[in-house]
């Protein structure tokens, strides 16, 4: 099955944020506590179902993670939940923290 979400590079997602895209941190609690990209929603196992509930599925989805791996999974994922424009940060946090240097 192919994938139905898209890779997205750091200035286009800033791109999307400023259209109003919901933002998620899928890296683990310590992670998001300590830092995280402003706005962005802490997803986890335990408020996933919750999450896909209360949001709209029309609404541009931006998920990420430590290094762009595991955000493509979840991206995958709420695809496969409904949500029509998923997208995956290209780098992840530590590439987003990189370039705001």
């Amino acid at each position: 099955m192919p994938e139905q979400f898209k890779n997205i590079a750091i200035d286009d997602a800033k791109e999307l944020l400023h259209r109003g895209a919901l933002l998620v941190d899928i890296r683990d609690k310590n992670s998001y506590f300590l830092e995280h990209i402003q706005g962005a929603i802490h997803l986890t196992n335990d408020n996933v179902s919750d999450f896909v509930l209360e949001n709209d599925f029309d609404k541009p989805l931006l998920v990420y993670c430590y290094h762009g791996h595991s955000s493509q999974n979840a991206a995958q994922f709420l695809a496969d939940q409904g949500f029509e424009s998923v997208y995956s940060l290209i780098g992840g946090y530590t590439q987003w923290k990189n370039e705001q240097r």
